[in-house]
Formats: structure tokens, sequence, C-alpha cells
């Protein structure tokens, strides 16, 4: 079994954004919704695609823009210009 991987972003209205479309993007993750905030775990790794970011906020996004709403990553993190992907490296 592999070893779950997370995200942990603020409740506001961008960040509803990105889990949707993190969401979407990752049919096994689940996602803890609380009041602040909403944790996705996923097992084994998680993408965050800046097209899928994108076309949920109705406008261009830098991936960079997450980390206004992140609030705590579990994972090693790779990332590049069109998406940001959570695992553990082995």
């Amino acid at each position: 079994m592999s070893s779950l991987v997370s995200i942990v972003l603020q409740n506001t209205d961008d960040a509803r954004a990105i889990i949707d479309a993190v969401m979407t993007d990752n049919p096994e993750a689940v996602a803890s919704r609380y009041p602040a905030m909403v944790k996705i775990d996923s097992p084994g790794e998680l993408v965050m695609n800046k097209a899928s970011i994108a076309d949920r906020l109705g406008r261009d996004f830098e991936l960079q823009e997450i980390h206004l709403c992140l609030v705590n990553i579990s994972g090693n993190i790779d990332e590049d210009d069109d998406r940001i992907v959570l695992r553990w490296n082995s």
C-alpha cells in the first residue's frame, strides 16, 4: 500500500477552485473539509495541474500562487511550469 501525501489549503474563493481542480484530476483523493481549511489526502501522489486550476478560476494562474492559500504539505514536491506533483521519494 502506498503512503498518503497531502496538501492543506485555506478555505478561500481561490482555494476552492484549486481544490475542485485537484479533486477532479486525482479521483483517488479524499477531501476533509473544515471551516477554515481543506485537507486533501491521496495515495501515492497528488497532481496539481496549472491548466485545470486556471480553467476553474477563469483566469491565468501561476502555480506559485498556490502558496497564498497553502497551510501544509506532506510529501516531496516535484514542480515545473505546468504542474506540481507531491509524492514520497523512495
